[in-house]
């Protein structure tokens, strides 16, 4: 048996979605893009969503929004994808990496520790669809001690007052904190689209537009639909109207528009979200369930009495494992012919970030994190049969690696 790791669900209506717009004669930004937005702008409550091409966009063009620039710091977890610490880079500013907790998420003390004169932005990220502390990352803001140590260096940041927090929410569309959803929680979040994600465009991403007053989050979203279209104040859907040609270039924008071919996946995928919840939290029970009674389990959170995940992965931990323990069992789900994964390797240790002197030894809770966690298949279509076949080998292969010892020849 062959299972793999997070195949998306591809059937018959996506299918006729996405030929229903290559027919239309409309397959770039359009309706369905817009209508998409709508309908993402109304699930996660908030003032304004804009649709993109990636979250890795999503993330960037907000930086660039608030004028990150060099010699500014930007925050985030050493535990997470490169893309959150990329776009950083990206802007010339500085990653400023902190520890996560063990729920793999940032810690919010470590946030305030880090916090200085240069400090623009904060990045939490959603590990795994569980979403951060929102209500202690927000309130961090509060003291007049963390107020006063920000030092705005543009309009934008002259109107917000304070620290930034953009969350790189990839993993959690869906996930909630006190019944309300991702995309609400704080000033900016940024959802991923991408192929393994629980709603995927193919690729994609969005930016959920939540800040508070004095701005105007429609004027935002007006503005990001120009700056991520080449600074152009038409989009091709106006310029297609009648005599209506002529258009103008009001910055150097970015190119980061979301097609509608992509929307209408997305389209299909939205209305069923709800059913693609409640199939993952079934896997994910019946998983724990497995699991929950061996003692080399360490078994990841989803639920608590104030916050839900969106059930993206199940990020399971092996007790008292080495990293080399780890990477055998993993060898031995392989050889099974089943898709495992690590989420992640920690941003400190790849060799670019090693060249500019990070290291993943600051970050100890990260580093243990990382040496025994093995993500598990989890997608809608997996039948009961391969979640047994799952279970039964991760099973065997921990109690192989750790348990057994081979017997010694007299």
């Amino acid at each position: 048996m062959k299972v793999p790791f997070a195949p998306p669900r591809m059937d018959q209506r996506v299918i006729d979605e996405v030929a229903d717009t290559l027919l239309s004669g409309w397959i770039t930004t359009g309706p369905k893009t817009k209508k998409f937005e709508k309908l993402l702008t109304a699930y996660c409550n908030v003032p304004n969503v804009l649709a993109l091409n990636s979250a890795t966009a999503g993330l960037e063009i907000m930086l660039r929004w608030f004028g990150v620039k060099e010699g500014d710091e930007v925050i985030l977890p050493a535990y997470t994808y490169s893309a959150t610490a990329n776009v950083v880079i990206h802007c010339g500013a500085k990653p400023v990496f902190v520890d996560v907790g063990d729920d793999f998420n940032i810690l919010p003390s470590e946030i305030e520790n880090a916090i200085n004169k240069n400090t623009k932005v904060i990045m939490p990220v959603d590990f795994g669809g569980l979403p951060c502390d929102f209500q202690k990352v927000n309130n961090i803001f509060q003291s007049e001690n963390i107020k006063n140590k920000f030092v705005p260096a543009t309009d934008v940041q002259q109107q917000l007052g304070r620290i930034l927090v953009l969350s790189d929410a990839a993993h959690s569309f869906g996930a909630t904190v006190n019944n309300i959803k991702t995309g609400a929680l704080t000033d900016v979040s940024v959802f991923s689209f991408h192929a393994v994600k629980n709603l995927t465009t193919g690729e994609g991403g969005a930016i959920a537009l939540n800040l508070p007053k004095p701005f105007d989050n429609q004027s935002i979203y007006d503005y990001l639909c120009i700056y991520t279209l080449h600074g152009q104040n038409k989009d091709a859907l106006a310029k297609m109207q009648k005599g209506n040609w002529r258009y103008d270039i009001i910055e150097a924008g970015f190119k980061c528009n979301m097609t509608d071919i992509m929307a209408s996946i997305g389209l299909v995928e939205l209305e069923r979200y709800a059913e693609t919840l409640e199939r993952r939290k079934q896997i994910v029970a019946n998983y724990n369930e497995a699991f929950a009674k061996y003692p080399w389990a360490q078994l990841p959170e989803f639920k608590s009495n104030w916050r839900e995940s969106s059930y993206h992965l199940y990020p399971i931990r092996i007790k008292n494992c080495t990293e080399k323990q780890r990477d055998a069992i993993m060898q031995k789900m392989f050889d099974a012919d089943i898709a495992v994964n690590v989420h992640f390797i920690p941003v400190p240790m790849f060799s670019f970030y090693t060249k500019l002197g990070y290291s993943l030894q600051h970050y100890p809770k990260a580093k243990d994190n990382y040496e025994r966690e093995i993500s598990l298949p989890l997608f809608y279509n997996l039948t009961e049969e391969q979640q047994q076949y799952v279970i039964d080998n991760l099973i065997k292969a921990v109690n192989e690696t750790l348990v057994h010892r081979p017997a010694i020849n007299s």
